[in-house]
């Protein structure tokens, strides 16, 4: 395995090669203050929040700060601070909130054909290459490369989920607000009405408008959002139920206990237990 850490000032960027043998020992606790991009080759398995992609073809995953993942196989991890990457551009699509780290599907993949693995693999190798590089431009050059990168990978994924067309702009840009309003606002708003009023208009409009891209409602978003916290707060601290209630706003322990259930068919308590035990969870 290889780590390579680049530091300008404030401003981190890194990579991990690593194999099948040497995946388990990357320590994911330790950058989980990064973005990152994750390449993975066919056949690798990869976990990220709690939802398992077996790979049969190349695969970008692109994975926000804090966000819980885990993988099996070869592949290279690009890890970066906001100093480096997202005080740098003005174009919010691909921007480290942009649609590949914020989106309504809450799909966080990339699947790569033949040719855009090829490319794939090519800006990998350049950045590599300048990330052990001593020169003066090394930092603008892997801003650019990881751009490049970004824009490709936007491309794609818009393609995938039918939005590539120039006249579904509007629409992707309200499909990236929302996304980021519910990222921004989940523990405090639970409510369709809350997001509606912050993008001035009505509840039947916003549900309207993510119905047309979306196969989940507005309120399944948000409290998939809000459940998706409550999994990460089980599994990675000792925070009671209640004390996780409370920190996702809810007053009521008893009201928290039936929504998570609801939502997951297993009680917080019992999915803490399956996820000690090796269980699977999701």
């Amino acid at each position: 395995m290889e780590n390579v850490l680049k530091q300008f000032f404030s401003k981190k960027f890194g990579y991990i090669d690593f194999d099948a043998e040497t995946a388990d020992d990357i320590l994911y606790e330790e950058y989980n203050a990064f973005i990152k991009v994750l390449f993975m080759e066919a056949g690798s398995e990869v976990m990220v929040d709690f939802k398992e992609y077996k790979l049969e073809k190349d695969a970008l995953f692109f994975i926000k700060d804090g966000q819980w993942y885990k993988c099996a196989g070869s592949g290279t991890l690009l890890y970066y601070n906001r100093d480096f990457y997202c005080i740098q551009i003005h174009d919010a699509e691909v921007a480290c909130d942009g649609l590949l780290y914020n989106n309504v599907y809450d799909v966080p993949v990339v699947y790569l054909d033949a040719e855009a693995s090829r490319q794939t693999r090519h800006i990998l190798q350049e950045i590599k290459m300048e990330a052990v590089s001593s020169e003066s431009s090394t930092e603008e050059m892997i801003r650019i490369f990881l751009k490049q990168l970004i824009i490709r990978s936007t491309r794609m994924w818009k393609k995938t989920n039918d939005l590539a067309d120039s006249s579904a702009t509007q629409e992707v840009e309200f499909l990236r607000k929302f996304s980021q309003l519910v990222e921004a606002h989940y523990i405090k708003h639970h409510n369709v009405a809350d997001y509606a009023d912050m993008l001035s208009i009505t509840p039947k409009a916003l549900s309207k408008k993510i119905s047309k891209y979306s196969a989940k409602t507005p309120n399944d978003i948000i409290k998939d959002r809000i459940i998706l916290e409550a999994k990460r707060l089980l599994i990675h601290t000792d925070l009671s139920v209640k004390e996780i209630g409370y920190k996702l706003g809810y007053e009521d322990p008893a009201y928290f206990v039936r929504l998570f259930t609801n939502q997951t068919e297993s009680s917080p308590l019992l999915f803490r237990k399956k996820y000690a035990e090796g269980e699977k969870v999701q």
